[in-house]
């Protein structure tokens, strides 16, 4: 009953994290619109966040192991948070909102390494923690319906800091368990090299992933004509079908974690190819239903193949912060792209980079 409780607390911790984060991600490329015009610094705005995230991750998760504590760092970044994502609403210029970009994006590296590791470690049957995880996408989800509802980006921010204050206040009741201290020197670097193909793989495919993202709210937008409230609607198709799937993977998909994390990276080519040739808004919704079991495949596959041969918090930090660095380099690409063709070439790009992710996630060993 006990381990119930705790998962629930988690499951709801986890819903408002993401809620908060992903109702101001989503529609970034459309904020950054109103202070710029250049489709570069929109792809700049976009990339700071994941900068910050990269070292925040890397840093804050090694020092979860050492400090062989969770918590401490789970609601330091809920509070960060808050504050980071309310400052939104009074960034009126580039400047001002790339500094509240990098604020959030290390606000959030603190606690997303402690918080996966903590639902890990709360799990008896490690398949289990699936399910809480899964609330991720439902938090992403909820966000997004949530943005799409208000129809005003200002009043996102103020919603997106309220989102971080509830899901502190479930942190409150959360044991604060302790581990094993992990202090072991050169630890990160061992972890990279042991996992060498897993993370250019994901680098790959996330580089190709975020380039699109970069430019596909812009896309639905100014080529399609789709309003605020259905762009929302597209991602919802996304975030739903990863939330069906992250469940089914603790009780489905007997397949070992390497091999689900291999399919999650070369089905994601099939997304964009078929994004290639929409011609109105809502034919995108298939293709992002697929990209949503990708990424519940690989996300939930590749984090459990780290957590059970390396330091959680280590391990997870990395695979966060990879994710952030393909953050960083995709909406670049995008905005190069994007300036010198045309929308549909980041498609393009996306497909043949992720072709390339597959291969190398061929090398990876169980």
């Amino acid at each position: 009953m006990q381990k119930i409780q705790v998962n629930n607390l988690v499951r709801s911790a986890t819903f408002f994290q993401h809620a908060g984060i992903s109702m101001v991600f989503v529609f970034m490329p459309l904020i950054a619109r109103g202070v710029t015009k250049s489709i570069f610094e929109v792809g700049l705005i976009v990339a700071s966040f994941s900068f910050a995230q990269i070292l925040s991750e890397i840093y804050f998760g090694r020092h979860s192991d050492k400090k062989g504590t969770r918590l401490k760092f789970i609601r330091i970044g809920f509070i960060g948070c808050a504050a980071a994502f309310g400052l939104h609403y009074f960034a009126n210029d580039i400047t001002l909102l790339l500094l509240v970009r990098i604020a959030a994006g290390v606000a959030s590296g603190i606690m997303i390494p402690a918080m996966i590791a903590y639902t890990y470690e709360a799990n008896i049957e490690k398949k289990r923690a699936a399910t809480v995880f899964s609330f991720q996408a439902l938090g992403w989800l909820a966000g997004i319906a949530a943005a799409g509802l208000a129809n005003d980006l200002k009043i996102v921010f103020l919603i997106s800091a309220a989102s971080f204050l509830m899901g502190l206040i479930f942190t409150i009741k959360l044991p604060n368990t302790l581990q094993e201290k992990e202090i072991r020197p050169e630890t990160t670097k061992k972890i990279i090299s042991k996992n060498r193909f897993l993370f250019l793989s994901l680098l790959l495919r996330h580089i190709g992933a975020t380039a699109v993202w970069t430019i596909f709210p812009l896309m639905l937008m100014e080529k399609l004509g789709a309003e605020l409230y259905q762009i929302s609607i597209v991602y919802v198709a996304n975030t739903l079908t990863a939330f069906v799937i992250m469940n089914l993977m603790a009780s489905k998909f007997n397949h070992t974690n390497i091999t689900k994390f291999k399919i999650g990276i070369g089905c994601t080519a099939f997304v964009f190819v078929g994004l290639a040739f929409i011609t109105e808004w809502w034919m995108a919704m298939p293709f992002m239903a697929l990209v949503g079991a990708t990424w519940g495949l690989l996300f939930i596959a590749g984090n459990f193949h780290l957590m059970d041969n390396n330091p959680r918090s280590t391990s997870t930090g990395i695979f966060s912060s990879t994710i952030s660095i393909a953050t960083v380099i995709g909406p670049f690409i995008a905005g190069i792209i994007a300036f010198m063709f045309d929308y549909v070439s980041v498609m393009y790009f996306a497909v043949a980079i992720i072709i390339v992710a597959f291969a190398v996630s061929l090398k990876i060993k169980n």
